[in-house]
């Protein structure tokens, strides 16, 4: 039996996040599809990274799985990316140490998020980007994020549904970079995170640039525990990347 790590992208568009559910078209159910013919009708299990929701893409989620089967990384990868739909991609598959774990070797993700600040609404972008045709501060959305570095309890920056006890994160950086006059990502790392906490933090980081609230607010926030009393909304879906998973 060998472990086998991988790098896979995806659009997310087309699935009903990553997770397997019942009658939805998910990355893991498709990547599983293609395990069980290669494995002739024998189940194979793969886990991730974490999950990602509807209609977050990835471009970096890590996965691992194990098999029986004498074939090559290469040959796997290759035989993969046959096998599984054309908004899947493998961008590696090598072998693995038998302890290696997608999920609990992690120490840190990048998560990007993707604003187009066109005046008109580009349809071809929908599905990639936040439309967001109104005025940025973008020094007001630095003060902002300075409030959120470090370790913090994140309970008013999470949905309600998170399942974690511990809310406790540490944010290590929150990066804005221009790619053109039209296009704002907001790139966060950290060691870990929370069930919609970086569309949380992107709806308040654009509440700040619009000048609806202030850095003092995100400290009260912070300290509130309470995600009642953060008034910003969770930004949409398909503007949020998973862009890279660290390990040691």
């Amino acid at each position: 039996m060998t472990r086998y790590k991988a790098i896979i992208s995806y659009d997310g568009s087309g699935f009903f996040g990553y997770q397997v559910q019942p009658n939805t078209r998910t990355v893991q159910a498709e990547i599983e599809k293609a395990l069980e013919k290669m494995h002739k009708g024998k189940s194979v299990r793969i886990t991730a990274s974490g999950r990602t929701d509807t209609g977050v893409h990835a471009k970096g989620q890590v996965i691992h799985f194990d098999s029986e089967l004498d074939i090559t990384a290469e040959k796997f990868q290759k035989a993969l990316q046959v096998m599984t739909p054309f908004d899947i991609s493998f961008l590696t598959v090598e072998e693995a140490p038998a302890d290696f774990h997608a999920r609990f070797g992690t120490v840190g993700k990048e998560y990007r998020y993707v604003i187009k600040r066109t005046k008109i609404f580009d349809p071809f972008s929908r599905n990639f980007a936040l439309h967001y045709p109104y005025e940025l501060d973008i020094a007001k959305m630095k003060q902002a994020s300075e409030r959120l570095i470090g370790e913090h309890d994140f309970t008013s920056f999470c949905s309600a549904r998170t399942e974690r006890d511990s809310k406790v994160r540490t944010l290590y950086s929150i990066d804005f970079y221009e790619e053109d006059a039209e296009t704002l990502v907001i790139a966060f790392q950290g060691n870990g995170f929370l069930y919609n906490m970086v569309r949380i933090l992107t709806g308040t980081l654009l509440d700040a640039g619009q000048g609806r609230i202030s850095p003092d607010d995100i400290t009260k926030a912070l300290l509130a525990h309470d995600r009642q009393k953060l008034i910003s909304k969770t930004a949409p879906p398909q503007g949020l990347y998973l862009w890279r998973v660290d390990y040691e």
